[in-house]
């Protein structure tokens, strides 16, 4: 009897393995390539003592320290163990984020996980397996965009490391990527990816003022570098934001019309925002560029609708009910939403 519960269980277990096979197998590539960086991390305290390493570096390090206690302790993130390690990432990219959309539709691909929920990207630390990933896609008529990531969050799963390039950023885009990083420890919903980023952008710009203002002061020169850098990307991601608004209500005016002039009505559109995009002043000259060797597609803008489309909600929730306090904001989202 227990031989037939053994056998019956194997092969349960087998056929779940097969009917799971891509599943399983994404799982233990993601696995070997995030033990890959933790096995090769050094605890900061080792790169802080090394005469060899650059002054620059160390800065930057003890920045991303400062910063992990100003999210601790002045906005109430949830406390870890995060970027207290540091990965030399050798000047390569270590992961790669492939999203798809409906062609004519701002709808994102997802793919489900069990346990983690559903998510509208994949991460692959192999740009080959990212590149298959893109084809496959592209094959199935959907948008697909594929970039590099500079940073990422396991929720917990592991200790996240300081990577190497992280430290080419400046000095505000930086704190924000740690704190929006951070964020995500503290506020993440299962199968809302859509609010889990927003927040987390939302959280890691205000939290970079915040640090730069008690660090420097409103008058210095990392605060006003930040704030430069943040009113270009506002500018950009905000065209962004109505590019895919005349997008949607394009696909939701042509739903009905052959894919011919779909797609033409489409190209039409994109045309107009890339050219929009030189009418408007930026302070860095690279967002007239951006689009030069590129062409932005639905998996583009539906990325800024996933970061960035509830920036003004969340503006009025933080004015009206927390009067500005981004702490008191934090610990009642955070409240709210357990």
């Amino acid at each position: 009897m227990i031989k037939k519960i053994i056998l019956a269980l194997a092969i349960l277990l087998l056929f779940t393995l097969i009917f799971y096979w891509k599943i399983v197998s994404y799982g233990i590539q993601q696995a070997k390539g995030q033990l890959a960086i933790i096995f090769n991390t050094e605890p900061i305290e080792k790169i802080l003592s090394d005469s060899l390493v650059s002054d620059s570096i160390k800065n930057k390090i003890k920045i991303i320290q400062e910063a992990r206690n100003f999210a601790f302790d002045a906005l109430n993130l949830e406390k870890s163990s995060n970027y207290t390690s540091y990965y030399d990432q050798k000047d390569k990219v270590v992961l790669w984020n492939v999203s798809a959309s409906a062609p004519y539709s701002l709808t994102p691909k997802l793919w489900s996980f069990p346990f983690l929920g559903s998510f509208p990207y994949k991460g692959f630390f192999e740009l080959e397996q990212a590149t298959a990933e893109m084809e496959t896609l592209k094959k199935e008529g959907l948008d697909v965009r594929i970039r590099p990531v500079g940073g990422w969050s396991t929720l917990g799963w592991t200790k996240d490391p300081i990577l190497s390039n992280m430290l080419k950023r400046g000095e505000g885009n930086l704190i924000e990527l740690i704190i929006h990083e951070l964020t995500h420890n503290t506020l993440f919903i299962k199968d809302d990816i859509k609010f889990n980023e927003n927040i987390a952008s939302f959280i890691g710009k205000k939290g970079a003022i915040l640090f730069l203002n008690e660090k420097y002061g409103t008058n210095s020169e990392p605060y006003f570098e930040y704030l430069f850098s943040e009113e270009d990307s506002r500018i950009f991601r905000n065209q962004m934001l109505m590019g895919a608004k005349k997008l949607d209500s394009l696909y939701t005016a042509i739903e009905n019309e052959p894919d011919s002039v779909k797609a033409l009505k489409k190209q039409l559109i994109i045309d107009e925002i890339i050219h929009s995009i030189d009418t408007l002043h930026f302070h860095n000259q690279k967002y007239y560029a951006l689009f030069n060797t590129s062409r932005p597609n639905n998996a583009y803008f539906t990325a800024y609708q996933r970061y960035y489309s509830a920036k003004d909600s969340l503006q009025n929730i933080l004015e009206r009910k927390y009067q500005n306090n981004l702490s008191l904001f934090i610990r009642g989202m955070n409240d709210f939403h357990k």
